[in-house]
């Protein structure tokens, strides 16, 4: 396949993202650059997991509070697991806050930081190929391969690549290596993510507008939603199992915490039966944690990358009953500053409607 020079693409999409960038907390603007302002690797490093498989507007308010919480690497390696834990709940895809903290452990150690090469960066804990190149280009301005669900679309659009997804990415990959200017490679790789963002969209893309459209072979051929191309979905396979809500007099919710490794590892989560991406759990009331009169609250639905879950919820109160081992009393007033994952907070609702959210006086609330 013939590659179009690289001025002719990259200067123009540098020119268009000179005056056309996304404003991101996390970013320093093509102004700035000019004007010798350097990026901080500790925030593109912490934006890059965050944005892994979840959106720029769902990242904004959790960067900002991590900011705020741990303003610099050697911040959060000396934070608590937990306290990471809880203010990462929410934002899914859990592993990513774990391996963050382990990541920042190592890093706060290096005397200068970061290190700037993707070699060096993949080496660090919760850092594949995509991140790293995305580190070394935007932080260090290293010419990188920045390849994200925005450039591939962007990509196989361009030089109209008809292989399905993921079989095509070797050869988006081998594209965008091809066009990665000497310099601003950091800026580069941010115009593609933006030009996927705002023109080159799923549906509907604004092609008037691309600045690189006059280059664009699935305008001239074709209808550019329908690329990229992708492989057959497989249905999810479907798990089922019961949660149980424990209320206690005072409106306390008895709570345990996931092991450290494994889906949901560290967060906080109601007790539930043994259900697992493999396996189902029992549905009934049989594996509650303590005997009472449990009763069915409805069920919720919640899907995983890899499978989709069904869990029927039974709440009871406990009265003044101690928690059993291994599992803790949190009261009502706390519930919504734990580490609960969505899926716990839907169990929570659907027990205890509004118990999750944050109140200022946070009543306490009986079965």
């Amino acid at each position: 396949m013939t590659i179009l020079p690289v001025p002719n693409i990259a200067s123009r999409l540098l020119d268009w993202y000179d005056a056309n960038h996304r404003e991101l907390p996390w970013r320093l603007a093509p102004r700035d650059l000019a004007s010798g302002g350097r990026p901080d690797p500790y925030r593109v490093w912490l934006s890059e997991i965050m944005l892994q498989q979840t959106t720029v507007e769902a990242v904004k308010p959790y960067f900002r509070a991590f900011l705020e919480k741990w303003p610099d690497v050697k911040a959060l390696a000396a934070a608590e697991n937990e306290d990471i834990m809880k203010a990462w709940a929410g934002l899914g895809y859990y592993s990513r806050a774990r391996n963050l903290k382990a990541c920042a452990d190592i890093v706060a150690t290096f005397p200068s930081g970061f290190p700037g090469t993707e070699d060096e960066l993949r080496k660090l804990p919760g850092i594949g190929a995509y991140t790293a190149a995305a580190i070394s280009a935007i932080a260090f301005n290293r010419p990188a391969a920045v390849v994200d669900g925005n450039v591939e679309r962007v990509i196989t659009r361009l030089f109209e690549i008809r292989t399905p997804l993921p079989e095509a990415k070797p050869e988006i990959r081998a594209s965008v290596e091809k066009l990665v200017p000497a310099a601003r490679p950091g800026d580069f790789a941010q115009a593609m993510m933006d030009l996927g963002a705002t023109i080159c969209t799923p549906r509907r893309p604004r092609c008037m507008l691309c600045p690189i459209r006059e280059d664009c072979r699935v305008i001239l051929s074709g209808d550019p939603e329908l690329l990229p191309a992708r492989a057959e979905k497989t249905e999810k396979p479907r798990r089922r199992g019961a949660a149980f809500v424990a209320i206690r007099n005072d409106g306390a919710i008895l709570l345990r915490t996931r092991p450290d490794k494994g889906l949901l590892g560290g967060m906080s989560e109601v007790p539930t039966t043994g259900w697992t991406a493999r396996i189902d759990g029992d549905t009934s009331a049989k594996s509650a944690p303590f005997a009472a009169d449990w009763q069915h609250a409805g069920s919720i639905a919640h899907v995983f990358t890899h499978f989709a879950l069904e869990l029927h919820v039974y709440r009871a109160s406990a009265g003044d009953k101690a928690a059993p081992a291994g599992h803790r009393w949190s009261p009502a007033a706390g519930i919504s500053g734990e580490a609960l994952p969505t899926v716990m907070k839907k169990v929570i609702e659907a027990a205890i409607p509004g118990a999750t959210r944050a109140r200022r006086d946070n009543p306490a609330r009986h079965v």
